[in-house]
């Protein structure tokens, strides 16, 4: 009776995590040759895609401007570091500037004939102390736009047909490099793609200066849906139990035999 029940029960977290494809995920943990500027000894030097080759294959950022990457536990930052009291950043994040430089970072994938594309990510705003310049005191917000982009190139607006829009935003957090890291999804209607090609762009409407981090992004039937990443252990589990399945399967046939 429990083999029974656990092999109901890794079919049912199979069939879960077939509900839902993941396309990407990404907690920008592992960026090749990060070397800080010398100015703001934060930030690196070189752009996204130079830092993050381990993408998959054909996948590139695209970006207006900068999108820069942030090295959160570097402890230069603001003089003493970034704080990070949720522990939810890691060692590195992405940064988005607002209206400086009006940063825009577009991703594209086929959604396969699902009706959407699922976000989820972790934001927060990044301040200085005083407020002056870019960093502004308000509460970050991100709008969150889809675009068709039936050619699959890598663009930031697709071919420029808008799909889907939304906007969010995270809690404010106080100066001098504090994180405080709101989760978001965002559900954005992709039933209308010519051929499952899409554009993801994502741009800080307000809030001066923000960081992302831990992108997971899905195609689903369902609005929101986006599946959990299995932790390795969690994935020897379900394998070693698929294993047990078909141990079991191969000796029911040996016994009709």
């Amino acid at each position: 009776m429990k083999m029974r029940f656990l092999c109901f029960a890794l079919l049912a977290c199979v069939t879960q995590a077939q509900a839902a494809t993941v396309l990407y995920s990404q907690n920008f943990e592992a960026p090749t040759g990060y070397i800080p500027s010398t100015y703001y000894h934060d930030l690196s030097s070189a752009p996204v895609n130079s830092l993050y080759g381990n993408q998959p294959a054909g996948f590139t950022f695209n970006h207006t401007y900068t999108v820069e990457t942030l090295h959160i536990s570097g402890g230069r930052a603001f003089g003493n570091g970034y704080q990070d009291p949720q522990h939810k950043g890691g060692n590195y994040a992405l940064g988005m500037l607002e209206s400086v430089q009006d940063d825009r970072l577009g991703l594209n994938f086929n959604v396969a004939g699902h009706k959407f594309l699922n976000f989820r990510l972790d934001v927060s705003r990044i301040g200085l102390s005083g407020g002056n310049g870019p960093f502004a005191n308000d509460a970050p917000k991100f709008r969150f736009s889809l675009f068709d982009n039936p050619l699959g190139q890598a663009t930031i607006n697709g071919n420029g047909v808008l799909l889907s829009s939304l906007t969010m935003e995270g809690a404010n957090s106080a100066h001098n490099g504090v994180f405080n890291w709101t989760n978001l999804v965002a559900a954005l209607d992709a039933s209308r793609a010519s051929n499952g090609n899409v554009t993801l762009q994502i741009d800080l409407i307000r809030g001066g200066y923000a960081a992302m981090d831990n992108f997971v992004i899905a195609a689903s039937d369902n609005s929101g849906e986006v599946p959990q990443i299995p932790e390795a252990e969690t994935w020897a589990m379900l394998l070693a139990g698929l294993g047990g399945l078909g141990l079991l399967a191969r000796r029911r046939q040996a016994l009709i035999a």
